[in-house]
C-alpha cells in the first residue's frame, strides 16, 4: 500500500508552513505530497493567513524538493482555461524534474466561485471532459507540433507543443462516486481513479465499476492505480488519539467510522480493509499542519505492517 500526504490549506496554512509538511512528508519516504485545489475556507476554520494558490505553491515546493512527487486532489476544471492549465501544470513538471500529477475534477464549491468572481456554469461535466481532451492532447503533441480542439466549451487552434515532460507522461487522476459518466471519464483519460472519503465496501463498489469501463473501453483495469482520500488521525496510544481529533475538531469514533484512526494497529487493520477492497493507494487527509509528529508515527508505526 502506497501512502502519500493530503494537505486542505485554504483551512489556514502558509506557503512555509506547505513547504515544511512536503519537506518532512519526504524525509520520511511518503510517495507523495498533494494539496487541494480551493480558494476559500470551510466550516468554522478561520482559513488565515488566506488562500493560496495551487500550483504556484506547487511550482515553489518543486524547487526546494527532489525526490518527493508532487499534485493536486482535485484542481478544478472551472478556475483554469484549459491550454492555460496544460501549460501551468507542465511547467511545474518541468521545474520537479518530472515529479508531478494532475488531479481534476468538474469544481463543485459555488461560495469559492462567488468569492473571486469565478463564473460558476452549470453544465459542468461537459467542461471537465473538454478540458480533459484538451490537457492530455497537447501534452502529446509532439515537439514542433501544433494542437487544435474544437468543442462546446473551448476552441484552441494552432496551440504549440508544449515541452515534453521529464517523466514521458504526466499522470492524471480522475475521481468521484458517480455511478457513470465518472467511470467513463476515467476509462478514457485517467491513469488513476481516486474514491474520496468513502467506506471499504463503497470503494469496492466504485473500483468494480470503473475496472469494468475501463474494459470496455479497451483497456487493461491494470493499467490504473486505484486509490483512496481519507482523513487521518492517529496516536500511540488512545489519549494521544483523543488529542490529535480534538486539534481537528472531531469525534474519535467518527473519525474510526469514516477515515484512518486510532492506534497504529488500528490503522493498518484500517488500511488493510481498503486494500482487501482494491485499492492500492491511500492519500492521508492530514488536517493539523503543525503536528509533524502524526507523520513520523504513521511512517514509522503504521506503515511497517502494510507490506
Amino acid at each position: 500500500m502506497d501512502l502519500r500526504i493530503f494537505t486542505e490549506p485554504q483551512q489556514g496554512a502558509s506557503y512555509d508552513t506547505l513547504l515544511r509538511v512536503a519537506k518532512a512528508a519526504e524525509d520520511l519516504e511518503y510517495s507523495a505530497f498533494f494539496r487541494s485545489d480551493h480558494y476559500l475556507k470551510m466550516g468554522d476554520a478561520d482559513g488565515l493567513p488566506g488562500p493560496t494558490d495551487a500550483w504556484i505553491t506547487l511550482a515553489g515546493i518543486a524547487r526546494e524538493t527532489s525526490r518527493i512527487r508532487l499534485g493536486t486532489l482535485m484542481t478544478a476544471a472551472t478556475f483554469r482555461l484549459p491550454g492555460v492549465l496544460a501549460l501551468q501544470v507542465a511547467q511545474v513538471d518541468q521545474m520537479s524534474g518530472g515529479r508531478v500529477e494532475l488531479g481534476i475534477g468538474a469544481g463543485w464549491y459555488e461560495a469559492e466561485h462567488r468569492a473571486f468572481g469565478i463564473p460558476f456554469p452549470q453544465a459542468k461535466f461537459g467542461r471537465l471532459e473538454e478540458q480533459l481532451a484538451i490537457v492530455t492532447g497537447l501534452w502529446a503533441t509532439p515537439p514542433g507540433g501544433t494542437f487544435d480542439f474544437e468543442g462546446s466549451y473551448y476552441t484552441l487552434k494552432d496551440t504549440p507543443a508544449l515541452p515534453a515532460s521529464p517523466q514521458g507522461h504526466i499522470p492524471v487522476l480522475v475521481g468521484g462516486s458517480g455511478p457513470s459518466r465518472t467511470p467513463a471519464l476515467a476509462a478514457r483519460f485517467a491513469n488513476e481513479f481516486n474514491v474520496p472519503f468513502q467506506s471499504p465496501e463503497d470503494t469496492r463498489t466504485h473500483i468494480e465499476r470503473v475496472r469494468a469501463a475501463v474494459a470496455a473501453a479497451g483497456r487493461k483495469p491494470e493499467e490504473l492505480v486505484y486509490s483512496n482520500a481519507l482523513v487521518v488521525c492517529v496516536g500511540k496510544d488512545d489519549a494521544e488519539v483523543a488529542r490529535r481529533a480534538a486539534a481537528i475538531g472531531r469525534e474519535v469514533e467518527e473519525l474510526k467510522q469514516n477515515g484512518i484512526a486510532g492506534t497504529p494497529d488500528e490503522a493498518a487493520e484500517k488500511i488493510a480493509a481498503y486494500a482487501a477492497a482494491g485499492s492500492e493507494r491511500i492519500y492521508l487527509q492530514l488536517l493539523d499542519l503543525a503536528d509533524l509528529d502524526h507523520l513520523e508515527l504513521i511512517a514509522e508505526r503504521v506503515r511497517p505492517q502494510l507490506g
